[in-house]
């Protein structure tokens, strides 16, 4: 899911720079979670990525690749004599070959030697949420845009994911407190910050790009769709962190319950993308 830490196995207390990603994206439940990303995500992704139109021919990279259903979707667009390069802390679901190099690289480290830039395409998706030096980072992949090069940054924000529909006020409760605890206790101690994705537009205003265009998307999510398991995903992952931020074991064992109870209805993430545009020569 991303290219760096997130935050640490257990406990609450991290280093910025010496975390483990709260994720682990390259066993059977990462590669769930990548799957649902993908088919949550991707159509919102190609509908910023896609005006762009990628040539054949030209070099992009793909920021905490993940799955890599957008490195295969770009490779497509560059063909045999472009490039895509693919970078992620763990690889084990992207598949190398050209015109897609696979790196498996902590972006912290920077951009240099074979993932050097310059790119035509830079695309980040739910990567820079999770650096604490989201800022900097941002800073270096426009450096490594080519004149005229495209950045596209998505990221969802801290929006409340409110209950629509429950069977009753304790499920509503456990569904806020475990929210709660995800959003505003481990997500933050983890380096995460939810409120980058409404700071997206003013950094590539700040950095000079224009064409600037964006997109606020949400919906609703019923126990048992792609959304609500996707949930169901993440929490298994961050099942420590949260036992250790409070979480009694009842709760998140009625909260797996609800990510299938097709009763149960609320909104899912806001999703904001944006893209653009470095100056040309």
């Amino acid at each position: 899911m991303a290219a760096g830490p997130a935050a640490a196995k257990t406990g609450l207390m991290t280093d910025t720079r010496n975390t483990q990603y709260l994720f682990k994206t390259g066993s059977d439940l990462g590669l769930q979670h990548m799957n649902f990303l993908a088919e949550i995500f991707d159509r919102h992704t190609f509908g910023v990525l896609d005006p762009i139109a990628v040539r054949a021919g030209q070099r992009c990279l793909d920021l905490g690749a993940g799955g890599g259903s957008v490195t295969r979707r770009l490779a497509d667009q560059v063909g045999p004599t472009g490039e895509v390069v693919a970078i992620d802390i763990d690889t084990t679901h992207l598949t190398d070959g050209p015109p897609i190099a696979v790196h498996r690289h902590d972006i912290n480290d920077g951009l240099s030697g074979p993932i050097a830039g310059p790119y035509d395409l830079i695309h980040a998706r739910l990567t820079l949420t999770h650096l604490p030096r989201r800022d900097a980072i941002f800073t270096e992949l426009v450096d490594a845009l080519a004149p005229g090069g495209w950045i596209v940054i998505g990221d969802a924000s801290g929006r409340p994911l409110s209950v629509l529909s429950a069977r009753s006020e304790q499920d509503v409760a456990v569904w806020k407190r475990i929210q709660h605890l995800s959003h505003e206790v481990v997500s933050p101690a983890g380096g995460i910050d939810f409120g980058w994705a409404h700071r997206i537009d003013d950094a590539m205003a700040g950095a000079g790009l224009t064409n600037v265009h964006g997109i606020e998307v949400s919906e609703t999510v019923n126990g048992g769709s792609p959304g609500a398991l996707l949930h169901a995903a993440l929490n298994l992952q961050a099942r420590e962190p949260l036992l250790a931020a409070g979480a009694e074991p009842r709760e998140l064992e009625r909260y797996q319950e609800l990510t299938r109870d097709p009763e149960f209805r609320t909104w899912f993430y806001q999703f904001i993308c944006l893209r653009g545009r470095k100056a040309p020569a």
